[in-house]
């Protein structure tokens, strides 16, 4: 099928003139989450990652993908026809100068990438003599016959019991950063901006409950969002307050060009190249700076901190649920599948309160599939069954309406060994390190990266993944600008913003690893040093498996950190909970027997 899709779109490029013809996974909102009618990545190879690029030549073809997915690319894009690619380390643009001759010419959908990749791919391509011709018409959906139709279904209207702050006094507050840019209006490009602005929460992306649209925002504080008709809930128009106006999303370039002679602030990494140019060609003014609400979003008020605890405690007692039921299953000799595994935490979180589905595709990896940092079982030719004296690793999450989860736990599936043991124990002793870290203002994900890293690598270890990501408020599970990650971030943690913790290790073919809870930014409480601190405070509530520990390798310090955890989890979840599943938190949040003699 894969072949015959490349058949007909090098049918399409020699119509089209083109040499070469980029296929990012994106939409025109740039976001990470792509409704089903915009996976043409995943039409075109097969691959079904949350990143990658894929190059189609006249005789050849490339897929780019970073470390995530160098073993699930193998497994699902057909090496006979793709060659493979590190999209970090060997560059898309810089791997069509290598085998690109001069003259040649390269297309791509402009709506599909962001305004500052288009103009670096453009000058590098052109310096080599090779044109990077932009078109709205894409080749892809030219070629995707039965390419499902967009969902459009009404949004859902936020009330100030879970935002904490009305849409008014959002967009005066938002206004306010506009002008003091210098500008007159600002280009609101990323849905979960607009969603975020207006308090409403959108139906019709996956795990991502944003309104698809963009907007306008001026000083005053009006705005004029761009958006399908259909997707406008009843009640809309008093629930935004005065100042909000609509217009379909056929109307976006008519409606772009009136800026002419405006100044208007836009955020070249986060607007699509298309949107960008119709401003330039209409004479707008361009003010280069990061999306005004982005900053305001991450940090959490306190409605939303609060809101963001209560949803962590309704999903702690699904997780708990779910892991005494599996540990009751595997003593039973029953070792399902992941795909069973996976739709029985799915309906334990169901019952619960205020939920809207998964934050994202559970991670549900038995054995050497959980080697794949972001394995999904629904892709794989047969769901992988649990292995006795193996371990099973599930990243899973949640949508609720007072906030967003993300949570992953790795479990003993019988006797593992002490290797499996020891590089577990490095993780969590990472785990805790991070956690327990207290920083000062101005302090960056990028500075406390190492200290999750730390004793992996003293030990000859790592992994290939950030340590932690941002998280909304019933928003995106993968929240800007915040981020803890080896790779520079400028921006500076803050109180209310949320951040996963998730040291890991994976070894191909084997095993994987990971611990990841969310923890707020707070300020930190009873420090009595010369300046101001920030700490980390835990919003997840589900035990670690101790099982999987060798305890002489930790400290008496970890050891105490994890015990008291391990109480707070018993003390919230023991009132809501009875019988065997009562029994099992009991159980597994005891004291770890012994740790090592502090040196």
């Amino acid at each position: 099928m894969i072949e015959q899709r490349l058949m007909a779109l090098r049918e399409e490029m020699a119509r089209a003139g083109i040499d070469a013809l980029i296929i990012p996974r994106a939409d025109e909102y740039l976001g990470e989450y792509l409704p089903p009618h915009n996976e043409r990545l995943r039409w075109a190879t097969g691959f079904t990652g949350s990143a990658g690029v894929a190059i189609i030549l006249g005789e050849r073809a490339a897929i780019f993908v970073d470390g995530r997915y160098r073993v699930q690319v193998r497994r699902q894009v057909p090496a006979e026809l793709f060659e493979y690619y590190h999209l970090l380390e060997e560059p898309h643009v810089d791997w069509l100068v290598s085998v690109l001759a001069a003259g040649a010419r390269v297309g791509c959908d402009p709506r599909l990438h962001s305004a500052n990749w288009f103009g670096t791919a453009r000058e590098t391509l052109a310096a080599a003599d090779i044109e990077l011709q932009s078109s709205v018409d894409n080749l892809v959906d030219r070629c995707w016959s039965d390419r499902p139709p967009a969902k459009i279904e009404p949004a859902l209207l936020l009330g100030l019991e879970y935002t904490g702050e009305s849409s008014r006094d959002k967009r005066q507050r938002i206004g306010d950063l506009v002008a003091a840019a210098g500008a007159e209006a600002a280009l609101i490009f990323a849905p979960d901006s607009v969603s975020w602005l207006l308090n409403i929460r959108g139906t019709d992306v996956p795990m991502m409950p944003v309104l698809q649209s963009f907007a306008v925002l001026s000083v005053d504080g009006t705005m004029t969002v761009l958006t399908e008709p259909g997707r406008v809930p009843e009640g809309f128009a008093q629930h935004v307050g005065e100042g909000v106006t609509v217009l379909p999303e056929s109307g976006a370039e008519s409606f772009l060009s009136v800026f002419g002679g405006c100044r208007v602030l836009v955020d070249p990494q986060g607007v699509n190249a298309w949107s960008r140019e119709v401003l330039v060609d209409s004479g707008t003014i361009l003010v280069t700076g990061m999306d005004p609400v982005v900053l305001p979003k991450a940090a959490k008020n306190s409605v939303e901190v609060e809101g963001a605890r209560r949803a962590h405690a309704r999903d702690a007692l699904a997780e708990v649920r779910f892991l005494a039921w599996l540990d009751r299953e595997v003593a039973a000799g029953r070792l399902h599948d992941e795909a069973h595994l996976a739709n029985v935490l799915f309906d334990f979180r169901a019952r619960g309160e205020h939920f809207h589905g998964g934050s994202f595709d559970t991670i549900s990896a038995a054995g050497s599939n959980a080697a794949m940092c972001h394995y999904n079982h629904l892709d794989a030719d047969q769901p992988g069954n649990l292995e006795d004296g193996g371990v099973y690793l599930v990243d899973s999450g949640g949508q609720y309406t007072d906030g967003t989860t993300d949570i992953t736990r790795t479990v003993a599936i019988g006797d593992p060994g002490d290797e499996v043991r020891r590089l577990y124990t490095l993780v969590l002793k990472g785990h805790i390190a991070l956690d327990q870290a207290r920083f000062p203002a101005g302090t960056t994900g990028t500075h406390l990266d190492a200290l999750a890293r730390q004793f992996l690598w003293q030990e000859g270890f790592d992994y290939d993944h950030g340590t932690g990501h941002g998280v909304g408020s019933f928003l995106s599970v993968h929240e800007s600008p915040q981020r803890i990650a080896r790779a520079w971030n400028s921006a500076a943690l803050v109180p209310g913003m949320i951040v996963s913790n998730e040291p890991g290790y994976y070894r191909d073919g084997a095993f994987g690893i990971r611990c990841e809870n969310l923890q707020v930014v707070t300020e930190a409480q009873a420090c009595a040093g010369e300046i101001p601190m920030l700490e980390f405070s835990v919003l997840t509530l589900v035990p670690f498996d101790n099982r999987l520990l060798l305890p002489e390798l930790l400290t008496p310090q970890e050891c105490r950190w994890l015990d008291a955890y391990h109480e707070r989890v018993r003390t919230t979840l023991s009132p809501q909970l009875d019988g065997d599943d009562l029994a099992w938190l009991e159980q597994v949040t005891q004291p770890v027997k012994s740790g090592r003699i502090a040196a």
